[in-house]
């Protein structure tokens, strides 16, 4: 544990915060054990950290990963700059950024963040090369790197589960891709705080996704409702528009035309709010379709 990296960070978000140190101790220590604690020649008690952390407004978590974490703001903006390409599917600059740091000491020397590595490797072999055994050896890769034993899986590990099952479901391979699914939520509900909220949304989405090729329309739908309540209760538009798109070709394939056509609507106007013009012309076409039926 690098002491010293906790307390330059200490040090640096209580000044952005105007606080001297005998306002940060205050309630808390001495002003001369934050002091200290700055400098790096102590380190403060895990209970004290978290009072610390609180003052700051910032996760307690946070310190443990510079203290293990050289250069942790510089991993963090890599790790950020990965899930921008995720969301935009942009896979060569995946590709580029992996293909940067792959050599980098902070990434090959720590399992953490080479295991980020490995997860967006898996995801742009197949989206890129194609080569769907390649892909998901380097996720199996990835998840074997933290799966020492049987224990709750993490957010990341989780996330692995989620390329691997796209994967599966690209390739109709969908009990594979079920079945990988289903692990991902079993461990999901003993993760008592997620740091990215959207990636509860994202796994019903996909299970709803499969069950639909299986033909198993009314579980399909909900998985998309209870996703909807989800996302509702997170004040999150992310995925809102394709849930209710989902519901409404599910109700279209049982030829509920009137109900689809009324949730093809609420996609529509829910992609419109978010200034989403991907799927603009297809929701467009669908709503024509169905309002041409439904009269």
């Amino acid at each position: 544990m690098d002491f010293s990296a906790v307390g330059q960070k200490i040090k640096e978000l209580r000044k952005q915060m105007g606080l001297s140190q005998g306002e940060l101790a205050s309630g808390i220590c001495t002003q001369a054990q934050i002091s200290k604690i700055e400098k790096g020649d102590v380190y403060p008690y895990a209970s004290t950290l978290y009072l610390i952390s609180q003052r700051l407004g910032v996760d307690v978590n946070y310190f443990f990963d510079i203290g293990m974490t050289p250069r942790l703001d510089y991993v963090q903006e890599v790790t950020h700059q990965l899930k921008l390409t995720r969301r935009t599917m942009n896979y060569l600059e995946m590709k580029q950024i992996v293909k940067t740091e792959q050599n980098n000491p902070l990434f090959l020397q720590n399992t953490k963040n080479y295991q980020l590595l490995l997860w967006h490797k898996g995801i742009y072999e197949y989206n890129i090369e194609k080569d769907t055994e390649k892909a998901l050896g380097h996720l199996k890769e990835a998840l074997s790197l933290s799966r020492s034993t049987e224990k709750v899986y993490s957010e990341r590990e989780i996330e692995c589960l989620l390329s691997m099952g796209v994967i599966y479901f690209e390739e109709k391979r969908y009990q594979e891709a079920l079945s990988t699914y289903h692990i991902a939520k079993d461990h999901l509900k003993f993760i008592p705080y997620l740091t990215d909220k959207t990636i509860k949304g994202r796994l019903y989405y996909n299970i709803a996704r499969v069950l639909t090729r299986l033909k198993n329309y009314h579980e399909s739908i909900e998985y998309c409702e209870d996703a909807i309540k989800w996302c509702i209760e997170q004040d999150q538009l992310y995925l809102l528009g394709e849930l209710h798109y989902h519901i409404g070709y599910n109700l279209e394939l049982q030829e509920n035309y009137a109900v689809a056509l009324q949730y093809m609507k609420k996609a529509q106007l829910i992609f419109e709010l978010r200034n989403d013009e991907r799927f603009s012309d297809f929701i467009l076409t669908k709503i024509e379709k169905l309002s041409s039926i439904t009269t």
